[in-house]
């Protein structure tokens, strides 16, 4: 069995221990996955307490319905989708505050641009996280993307998820998530190209 294999029936037989009320089970669910959810969730929203507070919630969620969890997806892409909808909660809340009405996606409808394919290695954020000061112009031109954007980026390029995890998650097609993602790379290399200057 390889070691994503292992990894999947092992999260199974927690899920099921939680399913059937072990406490210890769940506890250990949250220890494998709160830095990831904890990353991902601070990224989405910038503000650490509110990153906190949010990586708790999406616990909470997931305790509450665990019992609703079905094996199709596995457990890391259950917990994201969870943590996806509370970032954009949390997003929509804060926007009704400021009353603000800042379109959350920028990306086009149109069939043609969602099929265009992405040069996979022509951009990738993970090499720029090993230099520090690029990693924080990264953090600060994530931030700025529309929600829609970022989520995809982050998923695909930072968490290593598949187009298929991410359209379960998303809940868009796949065409709409690789357009998402072709316009979230597009625009992170116009926001870094002056930092990218003779780095490759």
């Amino acid at each position: 069995m390889s070691v994503m294999g292992n990894v999947m029936h092992a999260d199974m037989a927690l899920v099921q221990r939680a399913q059937a009320n072990d406490r210890a089970a769940f506890n250990e669910i949250v220890l494998r996955y709160k830095s990831r959810v904890y990353n991902f969730v601070h990224r989405m929203v910038a503000s650490p307490l509110d990153a906190e507070d949010l990586t708790q919630e999406t616990f909470i969620r997931a305790y509450t319905s665990i019992h609703s969890f079905q094996s199709r997806a596995s457990l890391n892409t259950w917990l994201f989708r969870i943590a996806t909808n509370i970032c954009i909660d949390h997003s929509r809340k804060y926007k009704k505050m400021q009353n603000t009405t800042v379109s959350l996606s920028q990306e086009s409808d149109n069939e043609e641009e969602a099929q265009r394919e992405i040069p996979d290695n022509a951009y990738e954020p993970q090499r720029l996280l090993i230099n520090k000061e690029l990693g924080t112009q990264l953090d600060s031109a994530l931030s700025s993307l529309p929600e829609k954007l970022r989520t995809v980026v982050l998923l695909y390029d930072i968490e290593g998820l598949s187009y298929e995890e991410i359209t379960a998650i998303v809940g868009c097609p796949l065409g709409t998530v690789k357009s998402r993602l072709f316009n979230a790379r597009s625009a992170l290399r116009e926001k870094l190209s002056p930092y990218l200057i003779g780095t490759v």
